[in-house]
């Protein structure tokens, strides 16, 4: 005589919602790298009617535990695999960071302090304020501040282009691209639904995030983003680093030749970001990340995203 055996239940996929700056994510723990999320799950995630919604998705893993981390897991436990919303892999997230490092805090697994985050711009240092929240109850809106490596600037002759418009752009490598462009208005950035035009096309081979900037006084500037996969998002650490540190040229200020930090606060439609250039070139970004809500995926729901 046959036994029935009901067919096995997958295992609920936890998740969570953060963001920093309004900049948004999906945060998707996964520390034993066992979850394979396919572009299309990744977008469908993502999707802010079909989804739970984001700007991108961040998954948590064990450095060692993932093929493109395991050289950095003797500086960084943990690695930030981090996608945009359509599903494709970026190098790193200057907001994402820091929400991934108060998701970190919240649930215990690091301490508050000087942390590594693995990611595949390279090993970024982050500093968790110790009144930043921890607790589950708690959102833990204190600032954190990322230490975003340093930025190379090419003298590339950049345009970048809305409708009948263009302006020169200074492109800016903060582990992923951007051209950075000084406007009189963020309404001539237009809609930003899709990408600006920017010419030539072969200095970014693999796409390029794109500010426009204005200036709101002295060290303090205003900017509006097109982020490469994501479309206009509310804030970009990055880009707000690209922004602070392109500022510096055009006002004649180079932390390197004068000895002396630079620091601007850059205002974004979520929020606002206090970037720091050192002498030696490392960046500095202070802002807020906030956890706001968490889960479990529905099962029948999760189920499908395999088939993606």
């Amino acid at each position: 005589m046959s036994t029935y055996r009901p067919a096995a239940q997958p295992s609920p996929i936890p998740f969570l919602k953060g963001h920093g700056t309004e900049n948004d994510f999906v945060i998707i723990p996964d520390p034993d790298n066992a979850l394979a999320l396919s572009v299309s799950a990744v977008a469908e995630l993502c999707d802010r009617r079909a989804g739970i919604g984001g700007d991108g998705l961040l998954r948590v893993v064990r450095s060692a535990a993932h093929p493109e981390a395991r050289s950095m897991a003797d500086r960084a436990e943990w690695f930030m695999d981090y996608r945009n919303s359509d599903g494709s892999v970026a190098e790193m997230c200057g907001n994402g960071v820091r929400v991934f490092a108060r998701y970190l805090r919240r649930a215990g697994l690091v301490q508050a302090g000087d942390l590594a985050v693995a990611t595949r711009g390279g090993v970024k240092k982050v500093h968790i304020a110790k009144d930043a929240g921890t607790g589950a109850d708690e959102t833990g809106s204190g600032a954190i501040t990322a230490h975003m490596g340093r930025a190379l600037l090419t003298e590339d002759d950049v345009t970048v282009a809305v409708g009948d418009r263009g302006w020169p752009a200074r492109n800016v490598n903060m582990g992923n691209p951007h051209a950075v462009a000084f406007v009189d208005d963020l309404a001539h950035a237009g809609n930003l639904f899709t990408a600006p035009p920017v010419s030539p096309a072969s200095v970014y081979p693999d796409g390029v995030n794109v500010e426009f900037v204005v200036d709101r006084g002295p060290r303090h500037v205003a900017m509006r983003v097109h982020e490469r996969g994501s479309g206009e998002t509310r804030s970009c650490g990055t880009g707000a680093c690209a922004v602070a540190v392109a500022a510096a040229r055009r006002d004649g200020l180079d932390p390197a030749v004068t000895g002396e930090p630079v620091t601007y606060t850059v205002d974004v439609p979520g929020g606002r970001l206090v970037i720091t250039e050192r002498p030696d070139g490392e960046i500095e970004m202070t802002g807020p990340a906030v956890i706001v809500a968490e889960g479990v995926l529905d099962a029948e729901w999760a189920r499908r995203l395999d088939t993606l």
